[in-house]
């Protein structure tokens, strides 16, 4: 092997070194990334429950609300039966007077 062959030969050895080396490299990165994603979905699952039972609770409060008769609405109401009561009766009376 002459001079030249051999530097030749040592360059190609040292260029597969460092592309063995950058391999290696991009192999860890690649693990690393990949716990990162793992990391992330984890975290993505977790925040997604919680939105689902903020939503839950949102929605259980709409119903609430709602439903919940409040103490003026009651009034009103019971106003409005005792004037129907009062016009049914009115009409009895006119009915029973003819």
């Amino acid at each position: 092997m002459t001079d030249a062959e051999s530097q030749k030969m040592k360059n190609f050895e040292a260029k597969v070194r460092n592309l063995i080396a950058s391999c290696v490299a991009l192999q860890q990165d690649n693990i690393e990334l990949h716990k990162k994603l793992d990391q992330k979905t984890e975290e993505l699952k977790a925040q997604q429950t919680l939105a689902d039972q903020y939503k839950k609770e949102y929605d259980n409060l709409k119903l609430a609300k709602m439903i919940e008769i409040s103490q003026t609405d009651f009034k009103e109401a019971k106003q409005k039966i005792t004037y129907l009561v009062r016009e049914v009766n009115a009409c009895i009376n006119m009915l029973n007077a003819q």
